[in-house]
């Protein structure tokens, strides 16, 4: 039996300041929306298209997501690491720095971790 990851879930405050903030730190696009009365769901896709982000925004809570400890995260692989640490200088989105292991991560606007790894080869 084999299983393939599809997406991540998120629960976000503002689904306009979300995928914003995706698309602009890092490249996601919207793929398909679904939407009701109670819930608003945005899936983001990365240019391969082979795993999705999947924001969730509900109606009934307008207050910012408790995280717990924060221990938990997505990463992506940046093609050109420099830039995409300058790009994230630059947004002021850089939350914590590990030279030694040669990796950062990023906060997205409801405090969610996202870590940058450079291309290994």
């Amino acid at each position: 039996m084999n299983f393939r990851m599809i997406h991540e879930n998120y629960n976000v405050k503002d689904l306009q300041a979300s995928p914003a903030f995706y698309g602009e730190a890092l490249g996601l696009r919207e793929a398909r929306r679904i939407t009701n009365d109670a819930f608003t769901i945005v899936y983001l896709q990365d240019p391969t298209g082979q795993f999705e982000l999947e924001l969730t925004w509900l109606q009934d809570h307008p207050q910012p997501y408790q995280l717990g400890e924060g221990e938990f995260h997505l990463a992506f692989e940046a093609e050109d690491y420099a830039a995409a640490h300058r790009k994230h200088a630059e947004m002021g989105c850089i939350c914590f720095e590990n030279p030694e292991m040669g990796i950062y991560f990023i906060e997205d606007p409801d405090g969610y971790w996202l870590e940058i790894v450079p291309k290994r080869t």
